[in-house]
């Protein structure tokens, strides 16, 4: 009889095993691998630099804006003698580096500013790098939601496209080249998008997250539809991690997406967060969201008054509304969100056409949107899309 695989929990999974949030945030960075966009080697000197800072909460953007800085530095010169492809590498993994840092500050001045680096390293490295990118606008309620098209370059005529939202403390330039790299090799185009409550439209433009999320996959949707090189009969949504709420939410009542898919299932977003509230209560180091995340990004003054507006964030009495084809991918060791909580979503889909695919630690991607295993994630995710697109 085989033994059953047990998670690892490694230094790879665990750089900081008494800090869980500063662990967590390194593994996220450390699961852009596979796209280029950031290098091993740099990510452990800034571990270990806050392996001897432990103690030292603002350590955490001191070392990562300082690891960031060096690196656009290099891209900078090498932007001047015109080497663009290098110093587009090198301005991805300084993007990437700045965002990380910027992850625990508390909203405000220098939390904006580190956030105006991240996404000016970030469109530079992407403008030299990836020239199937288009930088875009969504028209949303009289204001506009930031975003990436891009064009898969092997796609013929008009081609399925999938839209693509982010999570709780994510952005459109980790998803663009994540998942839109992948998918677009497949023949898809994808628009990456920051949606309310998230990455540039939550700083930049000052848009809150909302519970009613088909308003804004509905906006997805309008651009999507209105080019001439997008198969508006082929368009499907996903969004990963606390998009594992969104996504769901949006297809249940905007009916114009012919399939879904939840990287990372949610239920009941008011319930799983009643229990990390608890745990940063206890210890603040202890959860993977810092405590400030959750007020900012709905809009609220404090955490009461988040706990409140998020009850409204809940699949019940909404799942079973479903009916396209859906796909929840989720981890059997995820930490954050438990796979009984993605089977929660599984049970109470109406959709005849559903899927729930849990990776083990023996295929790798177990842990919460395969983060330390990206590629096994988008790789089944592509394969399902293909089969229904």
């Amino acid at each position: 009889m085989t033994a059953k695989p047990t998670p690892y929990l490694g230094n790879w999974i665990h750089s900081f095993p008494d800090h869980y949030q500063w662990s967590n945030a390194t593994l996220v960075c450390k699961g852009m691998a596979p796209t280029g966009s950031v290098a091993l080697g740099e990510i452990d000197q800034v571990v270990q630099r806050l392996h001897a800072r432990i103690d030292e909460p603002q350590a955490w953007w001191e070392e990562w804006g300082a690891m960031a800085a060096r690196i656009e530095g290099y891209a900078d010169a090498a932007a001047r003698e015109k080497r663009d492809a290098t110093a587009g590498n090198y301005y991805l993994r300084a993007g990437n580096y700045y965002y990380t840092g910027e992850r625990m500050i508390e909203p405000g001045a220098q939390k904006t500013a580190m956030y105006r680096q991240a996404l000016h390293c970030f469109h530079e490295g992407l403008k030299r790098r990836y020239s199937n990118i288009e930088f875009v606008d969504v028209p949303y309620e009289g204001a506009a939601l930031p975003a990436y098209f891009m064009k898969s370059a092997v796609a013929k005529g008009p081609a399925p496209t999938v839209v693509m939202f982010d999570g709780l403390d994510n952005c459109k330039e980790m998803s663009v080249l994540f998942g839109g790299l992948e998918l677009a090799h497949r023949g898809f185009h994808v628009l990456a998008i920051d949606g309310p409550g998230q990455g540039e439209a939550l700083r930049l433009r000052n848009l809150p997250s909302r519970y009613d999320y088909e308003v804004p996959a509905g906006a997805a949707y309008d651009y999507v539809a209105s080019r001439s090189d997008v198969a508006k009969d082929r368009v499907a949504l996903m969004a990963y991690s606390a998009g594992g709420y969104y996504a769901p939410r949006a297809v249940a009542f905007e009916k114009r997406y012919k399939a879904v898919v939840a990287w990372g299932g949610h239920y009941d977003y008011h319930a799983a967060w009643v229990e990390r509230w608890e745990k940063i209560k206890a210890s603040p180091n202890a959860a993977a969201t810092s405590h400030f995340q959750l007020p900012w990004v709905l809009g609220t003054p404090d955490m009461e008054s988040a706990m409140e507006k998020v009850k409204k964030f809940t699949l019940e009495g909404v799942a079973d509304k479903i009916e396209c084809p859906i796909l929840i991918a989720h981890g059997a060791s995820d930490l954050l969100t438990p796979p009984s909580i993605a089977k929660q979503l599984f049970d109470n889909v109406g959709s005849t056409d559903k899927t729930l695919k849990v990776f083990t630690p023996e295929e790798g991607g177990d842990h919460h949107v395969q983060v330390d295993n990206r590629q096994v994630g988008i790789d089944y995710i592509g394969d399902w899309l293909a089969s229904r697109l």
